[in-house]
């Protein structure tokens, strides 16, 4: 009988009125790519966390190499060689790369006072940066990285462990294509030097082009196992949501074209970017932004959201001049930014899912200046119930809910609402298949109940499936439109790239 490089069997996890984890197993060979997938509560990052030392288990047994190991702490895993490489990079940017990669085992350092080896440290970081593809000095300071370079060095740093087992939650989430396919050639030399690689995505094609394996928890149970040759999107989905998806993943809309102008931008210069930019978007369309990271779409939805004063030019709401000078007047005239960083920008953490539901309109739910909870709570419930957010109820505080359910309850707060324009900036980063598919449903819905969506995303599948028409982005200037019929990765990445040679633009 083949011994598997890990294999973690009958664990349970608990905490206070929840059952986070009840009798997982998996196991992990040696040069194998495992993908574990679930729905946001399913129980992936606990079980991740007991791997990674994090938290003990209640029950269960970890076993490397056959032999039973106990992970008392972090410091018990890395000394196995496990390294957990967490969807918010744990990096310090005031320090260098070679700082970064040693943090914590620094060379040299045998008592209080002793000396750092530094010398050796930038040249055992020299020969790391280049095993994973990185031409850099080891003194560069990490906060000049872009985040696909970020990635690459948090990949060193488990290389500098000895790491065997390297578990990777949504590595690609912040990354551009070009990183991303840098990041999956690195995986694939780390598989043939026998390193044995977790891969935790919501992002099916690359799990199903780059997984050996395939495993699958719902509601913290294992519910079984799928190999590459015979795993499919549907029968991915079907595990995990424990049904099968009714209709169309992207559901079918189709927009008046003849409909009213809703939103007029005319040569808005944003800071930052070297000329204005024009566009215009009708009532009831889905007008996609695709873009490389930095391409400058963020920068120009908070301009129109009020978070950053434009330098010049017009924008006019339904026909009236638009130039909101902060988020309050975006919100009084209806325009709504859900944003991409949702723990900094889309919730206060420490108030509970129904506080963060009323807070952009809590004056609607004010009496009296009392406020109303009764009302509060049932628009926090109903929000809830139609994204399938994951919470022990709606007086949960957000601060304890998994990345995925956290951006459910910041397009519910906005949604709760009437907006004349929902501006959703990365919308369905870290959401499961499942909720993804219910978001893009009430986003057609929306729609068409005339509501102007202005999506910024950087997952190709859903620019393509989910808008009616795109603008494409480079170096903070519009470098082309297309329109549905129009659409293809082809077309979108030679715009992306500031290549317009076969494109429509």
């Amino acid at each position: 009988m083949q011994t598997h490089l890990l294999e973690m069997t009958g664990i349970t996890k608990r905490f206070p009125g929840v059952l986070a984890l009840s009798d997982v197993s998996l196991h992990l060979g040696a040069g194998e790519v495992l993908a574990l997938m679930g729905e946001n509560g399913a129980g992936k990052s606990t079980l991740m966390k007991i791997l990674g030392g994090a938290q003990p288990p209640d029950l269960g047994r970890i076993l490397i190499d056959g032999r039973e190991v106990t992970l008392g702490s972090v410091r018990d895993a890395k000394t196995l060689g496990i390294a957990l490489i967490h969807q918010e990079l744990m990096l310090a940017p005031n320090l260098d790369v070679a700082a970064n990669i040693f943090l914590g085992t620094e060379q040299g350092r045998n008592f209080w006072l002793s000396p750092l080896q530094r010398k050796p440290m930038r040249e055992v970081a020299a020969q790391l940066l280049k095993r994973v593809g990185l031409s850099l000095s080891p003194d560069t300071l990490v906060s000049t990285l872009t985040a696909g370079q970020m990635q690459m060095v948090e990949i060193a740093k488990a290389l500098s462990l000895n790491a065997r087992i390297i578990i990777m939650d949504e590595p690609t989430s912040s990354l551009t294509s070009g990183e991303s396919e840098h990041l999956f050639h690195i995986i694939r030399q780390l598989k043939s030097e026998g390193i044995g690689i977790i891969y935790i995505s919501h992002r099916m094609e690359e799990v199903l082009n780059l997984a050996d394996r395939i495993s699958v928890l719902r509601d913290g149970r294992y519910i079984g196992d799928l190999l590459r040759s015979e795993a499919t999107h549907d029968k991915v989905v079907a595990l995990m949501v424990g049904r099968e998806l009714s209709g169309n993943y992207f559901p079918q809309h189709s927009p008046d074209p003849s409909a009213e102008v809703v939103l007029e931008v005319e040569n808005l210069h944003v800071p930052g970017a070297p000329a204005g930019v024009s566009f215009s978007a009708r009532r009831g369309e889905i007008l996609g932004f695709a873009g490389l990271v930095g391409a400058g779409r963020t920068e120009l939805m908070q301009t129109l959201f009020g978070v950053t004063p434009a330098l010049s030019g017009n924008v006019r709401l339904l026909g009236k001049d638009f130039m909101p000078r902060s988020p309050r007047e975006a919100i009084d005239r209806g325009v709504y930014l859900a944003p991409e960083d949702r723990k900094r920008h889309g919730l206060v953490l420490p108030m509970s899912i129904a506080q963060n539901t009323s807070l952009p309109n809590v004056s609607t739910y004010s009496k009296f200046g009392f406020l109303n909870r009764v009302k509060e709570r049932n628009v926090a419930e109903s929000e809830v119930k139609r994204l399938r957010t994951k919470a022990s109820s709606i007086e949960q505080l957000t601060v304890n809910l998994s990345g995925g359910n956290q951006q459910k309850v910041v397009l519910g707060k906005w949604l709760a609402m009437t907006p004349q324009i929902l501006i959703l900036d990365e919308p369905t980063r870290g959401i499961d298949v499942g909720a993804k598919a219910e978001i893009y449903r009430h986003m057609a819905e929306l729609a068409k109940n005339g509501i102007t969506l202005i999506m910024v995303s950087s997952d190709m599948e859903e620019v393509m499936g989910m808008s009616d028409r795109v603008l494409v982005m480079h170096e903070r200037r519009i470098k082309g439109e297309l329109t549905r019929e129009q659409l293809s990765e082809q077309r979108i990445a030679q715009l992306m790239t500031g290549k317009v040679e076969g494109a429509a633009a």
